[in-house]
């Protein structure tokens, strides 16, 4: 039986398995999780929890939807003669699962990365495989379901068919006209292969334009490290960077998964940070609030240990991390196209220029939709403004 059916049956097993008070299936991802320099025994704390009563159908749905197996895997190795049987085959399933999707794509990246080297293509990967190996020593203690690949926009064609001439296909196919165009106020590519659907992410910005979190990619590639990987070096981002980007791409999905946490409260604890730059960025680009926000979750959920004076824990924080906190108890999709989604990322924004320039730009920035459903003539780009404008307000007002 494989993982996916494993854990179905669990499931409907489950459903009406009664539990103690409260969420105890979340507060046992949180102690497998939580950070081991913490001062706090975990192990105490895992056992304390499994001797609960506990609803593992939930549980593995949970540890599933925030992209934890390696985690929770681990950390109840050494409880599993607590853990039914069934219930920590399931679970080993799944890490085994996980293990074969990293080293196949460690594979990949390193295939692609060799390749765009060959083609004259400047890349830096900074999350999958990468990533894994960075923060927790080995490609397999990280879950991960693609590739993402950070380059320059100039090089956007030229990466885009060195990838098809290995294999992959894009999920966009543009006309050379609008995809000029494109480059210019999106972000990413997606592309398919043989092996499953959207297993890599071409990058030229960490977010669309409309977020108005203006990264500058140039930089990054300009004070980019030298890692080792493999038999081989890479590049990628700088720690302080990197921080910053995964403090954003959590924020841009609404917190949904603890992963990113974990990622948060590994690169922090193992990494010698410039915190300094780190703030002086993050006041550059208006996310002193997002930064803030994380380090606040990875302190609180995880017990992740910081840097004194680098936290601030003040009321519009609080507020938000427990609105937040929410989210991610909830364990569940949220709907990033919804009116409390935008206003989410409005509230991010800590100041009244960058919340303004986030409005005007969700308004008038073309998307993929606009790109590829109505196709102008390059005179007439510009009244591709209106178009999002318009379809905006009959998306927003059928949803009010």
């Amino acid at each position: 039986m494989t993982a996916v059916a494993e854990i179905e049956l669990l499931r409907s097993e489950a459903e009406d398995t009664p539990g103690p008070r409260g969420n105890p299936e979340f507060d046992l991802l949180l102690a497998c999780c939580a950070d081991p320099s913490s001062g706090e025994p975990p192990r105490e704390r895992i056992h304390a929890i499994l001797s609960h009563r506990l609803n593992w159908g939930r549980l593995l749905s949970q540890v599933d939807h925030h992209r934890v197996v390696p985690q929770v895997y681990s950390a109840l190795s050494a409880s599993s003669h607590l853990i039914p049987p069934q219930h920590f085959d399931a679970l080993r399933l799944r890490y085994r699962d996980n293990a074969r999707n990293a080293l196949w794509f460690t594979g990949e990246l390193v295939r692609i990365v060799s390749y765009f080297e060959s083609a004259g293509i400047k890349a830096l990967p900074y999350k999958g495989p990468l990533l894994a190996q960075t923060l927790y020593g080995e490609v397999t203690h990280r879950q991960f379901g693609d590739l993402d690949i950070l380059i320059l926009p100039e090089d956007v064609p030229k990466a885009k068919a060195a990838l098809q001439s290995l294999g992959y296909k894009p999920t966009l196919d543009l006309a050379p006209q609008i995809e000029t165009a494109y480059i210019e106020t999106g972000y990413e590519y997606s592309f398919n292969a043989t092996n499953g659907q959207n297993l890599l992410e071409l990058q030229w910005r960490i977010v669309p334009r409309f977020y108005s979190i203006d990264f500058d990619v140039a930089d990054f590639f300009d004070r980019a490290d030298e890692i080792k990987f493999g038999v081989r070096s890479m590049r990628t981002l700088r720690p302080e960077d990197l921080l910053l980007v995964l403090c954003v791409h959590a924020a841009k999905h609404a917190w949904v998964q603890l992963s990113w946490l974990c990622d948060i409260t590994q690169l922090v604890r193992s990494e010698h940070m410039d915190w300094n730059a780190v703030q002086d960025e993050a006041h550059r680009l208006g996310i002193e609030l997002i930064l803030n926000l994380n380090l606040f979750l990875t302190q609180k959920l995880l017990a992740a240990p910081l840097p004194r004076g680098r936290l601030r824990d003040d009321q519009q924080t609080i507020i938000l991390a427990d609105q937040i906190l929410q989210i991610i108890k909830r364990s569940g999709h949220y709907d990033t196209e919804s009116i409390p989604y935008f206003r989410l990322m409005m509230s991010l924004r800590g100041r009244r220029l960058d919340q303004a320039r986030f409005l005007w730009r969700l308004a008038s920035t073309p998307s993929v939709s606009e790109w590829s459903t109505i196709p102008l003539p390059k005179p007439l780009h510009p009244l591709y403004r209106l178009v999002r404008l318009a379809r905006l307000t009959k998306r927003l007002s059928s949803i009010s």
